[in-house]
């Protein structure tokens, strides 16, 4: 005669559970690791906008050569003539790059741009 068996052994189910508690604790951090944080501008009336703007314009050429006020700026010293000429600029930072321009680029740009104290940039494609 055979013996019912009542008893449900959960070892599997806890071994299932542990192991995904580990892949959470482990994705968890790099889930706060964001890149680049962009802010969407909001509708804004035509009355709230400034006549004249004072924004920093950067051209990013195909061959990724940087232009500020089409007068060339070499890559190494960009950091130094951004903290200058940004004093003179309150409200920001337009980069304007043409479709052949390569991302890396734009966004070294964009960490010298923050390095040097813009609070606001914005992207073109010219």
């Amino acid at each position: 005669m055979r013996e019912t068996f009542n008893e449900i052994n959960i070892t599997p189910l806890t071994d299932i559970f542990l192991v995904l508690l580990i892949i959470m604790m482990v994705i968890a951090p790099l889930l706060d690791k964001q890149g680049i944080s962009l802010t969407v501008p909001e509708n804004v009336e035509q009355s709230q906008v400034q006549d004249d703007p004072q924004i920093l314009t950067i051209t990013v050429t195909h061959n990724d050569k940087y232009y500020i006020n089409n007068e060339e700026i070499a890559p190494d010293i960009l950091g130094t003539v951004l903290a200058q000429e940004i004093k003179n600029y309150p409200d920001g930072l337009l980069i304007q790059t043409d479709g052949e321009s390569t991302h890396g680029a734009v966004v070294k740009l964009m960490d010298k741009a923050r390095y040097a104290g813009v609070k606001a940039i914005s992207i073109d494609q010219i």
